[in-house]
């Protein structure tokens, strides 16, 4: 059976492709080394689009009697409210505009809106060095470290030194631990359960937090926080697995860069690079599950906990809840064994 690879690596050779949605323009250069959050490339997004269909609004039978009703021209620029057409009378029926837009089509007594597109800024995602520059798409940056990747982020981008709001892997994250002598740094602790947390860490501020958990009832607040997120485990109150911990003990006060974009979709993960200057090897993104392997428990009432496959049992087992699924004996890390499907783990390494 195929596992699902989380990478807690004490050195690896990491190659990260940064690709623009569109065509845009390439900022960086071949050889060029860069920071996570500098800006390798850009595009201008185009703007979505909205119909506005007079004739059907104002209830009438031919495109040519809207036509006449309509006060604007194909190129011009509304902002909302402003009036598109109009009826005449005493009690006139009106229609705006229903957002700062440029008229791009008046056809059939149809008006067609084009809101203004974004301004995208592709950050580079780690510290490294550009390899290659794919032409109006992005580049490919590379580098050696440490990398530990996580399960779910924010969507934000950094980078800073690296230190510890919490001395244990289970411990909280809250206003009271986040203090000034943490300004600017990449803040690791144990899990967080109050939004003062994510308060203290936007006015500080921080340049980035890594935690093990964070409470399901704040995951929109994290999601409107500039301050970058990455959570190893889940959410919940789930201690950040021990492998993970001690790694980034081992780099406190180095300078990482942390990439909290999440995409399942394309195997995008949240990750913490530590740049070293050793050389690492490739790591692969899939494995077979296999004897001897370091897994972690994805499931409770273990979640978070690492240890090591000892067994997998080659016929599928009937479970208390009527599945049937293959089964690993995992060996915890105070030595007790314990049985689950393969589907609850993933291989770290």
């Amino acid at each position: 059976m195929i596992a699902t690879v989380t990478h807690i690596l004490p050195l690896a050779h990491i190659r990260r492709a940064r690709m623009l949605p569109g065509k845009g323009r390439i900022l960086a250069r071949v050889g060029q080394e860069v920071n996570a959050a500098y800006v390798v490339a850009e595009a201008d997004l185009p703007g979505s689009h909205i119909l506005v269909d007079v004739r059907r609004i104002l209830g009438l039978r031919r495109a040519e009697q809207a036509h006449r009703l309509i006060e604007r021209k194909v190129g011009e620029r509304v902002e909302k409210g402003d009036i598109l057409a109009q009826t005449g009378g005493l009690l006139p029926k009106v229609i705006r505009a229903p957002l700062d837009s440029t008229i791009v089509s008046i056809q059939r007594g149809q008006i067609l809106l084009e809101k203004a597109g974004e301004h995208f800024e592709l950050k580079a995602g780690l510290n490294g060095v550009v390899s290659e520059v794919l032409a109006e798409r992005g580049v490919v940056i590379e580098t050696h470290g440490a990398l530990i990747q996580g399960v779910w982020g924010n969507g934000q981008i950094n980078s800073g030194m690296l230190q510890f709001a919490a001395s244990q892997a289970d411990e909280e994250i809250h206003r009271a631990n986040l203090d000034m002598s943490l300004r600017g740094s990449i803040v690791v602790g144990g899990f967080i359960h109050k939004p003062d947390a994510l308060d203290a860490a936007e006015e500080l501020p921080l340049r980035g937090l890594i935690v093990g958990s964070i409470s399901a009832a704040l995951i929109a607040a994290a999601q409107k926080c500039t301050v970058p997120i990455m959570v190893t485990e889940g959410f919940g109150q789930i201690p950040m697995n021990r492998a993970a911990f001690r790694l980034l003990k081992t780099h406190e006060k180095r300078e990482v860069s942390i990439n909290t974009n999440w995409n399942p979709e394309i195997g995008e993960r949240p990750e913490v690079v530590v740049p070293l200057p050793s050389q690492g090897q490739t790591p692969m993104d899939a494995v077979e599950f296999t004897v001897g392997q370091t897994v972690r428990i994805l499931s409770a009432p273990y979640a978070g906990e690492i240890g090591t496959l000892t067994a997998i049992r080659p016929a599928r087992v009937t479970l208390p809840g009527g599945l049937r699924a293959q089964v690993a004996e995992i060996r915890l890390e105070n030595n007790q064994q314990i049985s689950l499907p393969l589907t609850n783990l993933d291989v770290l390494e």
